[in-house]
């Protein structure tokens, strides 16, 4: 077992920690926005947790030559974390830190690294269920780590944070289509499109909008809203000052596909998004209303993330995040300030863009 945080020297500088905050702040805004409502002590750890993510996920999207040695690449920087060795790099030392402090099971991160080698190696997504599998490996990881992350490793709190993971991924899907064809990429059900009269291959090579289309974005959009409803109910299994910042989370991507759907389900000739103010109404929402769950929702996990909650699982909950200082509950007031501020350099930005 690794010894208690104040045993283990970090190996995260306070710099380090600072550059994983400024990598998320510019880079995940819709996460960065949520993670102001977490205790100030789980802020950090998170901020390092989805460094490493979006590092990952660049190194793969940016690769010059062989995109498949920089998943080996990665998979070697992973190695070196869990040896407590990690590359000389902020975000790789901070991960180290996150991952010893929390007892993070390997196989969390490695299934993270398999969704991207599934992107380089141009896998075809046949059916929902495919899609599911694909979404499982690049976002329920981070859902299922998060909620190790909060000690909150029952199998059905995880199985509901895997449900977030899963429908967020599927709103980035929908709203993506046109973004992602561009690319030579095709996310939705094969079957779907051909069920709507639509030849995959061929609309790839042209990809335009049209009602056939809208049909097959809406079904998309109506599995992320199932398991977004599911999902809900985890906040009930998670530490009480931690269920604001994932509501949060889960309201602002489900937002998301409710703007594709007032576009007409159009994400090929305009990109969906989530204006700073509407952010900010929804995390203030967040606070008022993730109370409301008292029960986790008892379904199994989907059958596509059963394996990282079998990873993950132990019962009852065990809150490992006590070895590091206990986290403070900030006022309602004070969050709403954090969220403000964030939304107030979001809409400048925008401005100036």
């Amino acid at each position: 077992m690794p010894q208690p945080w104040s045993e283990n020297r970090p190996f995260a500088s306070e710099e380090d920690r600072t550059q994983c905050r400024a990598m998320i702040r510019t880079g995940s805004r819709s996460f960065y926005a949520a993670s102001l409502l977490l205790p100030p002590s789980y802020r950090d750890p998170a901020y390092a947790l989805y460094a490493f993510c979006r590092l990952s996920d660049d190194a793969v999207d940016e690769c010059e030559a062989s995109c498949m040695e920089a998943v080996a690449h990665l998979r070697d920087r992973l190695d070196r974390v869990y040896q407590g060795d990690p590359v000389d790099s902020p975000v790789d030392r901070a991960f180290a830190d996150m991952v010893r402090a929390y007892d993070m099971p390997r196989e969390l991160p490695e299934a993270l690294l398999e969704g991207f080698e599934w992107d380089v190696s141009a896998r075809r997504y046949e059916t929902i269920s495919d899609v599911r599998a694909y979404s499982a490996r690049v976002a329920a990881t981070v859902g299922a780590m998060m909620s190790v992350l909060l000690g909150a490793r029952r199998p059905q709190v995880l199985a509901r944070a895997c449900d977030l993971g899963v429908a967020m991924q599927l709103s980035n899907i929908a709203r993506d289509v046109g973004e992602d064809a561009r690319n030579g990429r095709l996310y939705l059900p094969r079957q779907w499109m051909r069920e709507a009269g639509l030849d995959p291959d061929a609309w790839l090579q042209n990809p335009t909008y049209s009602p056939a289309l809208a049909c097959v974005v809406a079904r998309v959009l109506g599995e992320a809203k199932r398991l977004y409803e599911r999902a809900a109910t985890g906040v009930a299994g998670l530490p009480s000052g931690c269920r604001p910042a994932i509501h949060g989370a889960r309201l602002i991507y489900s937002a998301i596909g409710d703007d594709v759907a007032a576009n007409g389900f159009d994400s090929v000739s305009r990109r969906a998004f989530v204006p700073a103010r509407k952010k900010l109404a929804l995390l203030g929402q967040a606070t008022i209303d993730a109370v409301l769950y008292q029960t986790v929702h008892p379904a199994p996990a989907l059958p596509e993330t059963s394996f990282l909650v079998d990873a993950a699982a132990l019962e009852p909950n065990i809150w490992v995040g006590a070895r590091v200082p206990p986290p403070m509950k900030p006022s309602f007031g004070e969050r709403l300030v954090w969220a403000v501020d964030l939304c107030m350099q979001v809409e400048e930005r925008r401005r100036q863009a």
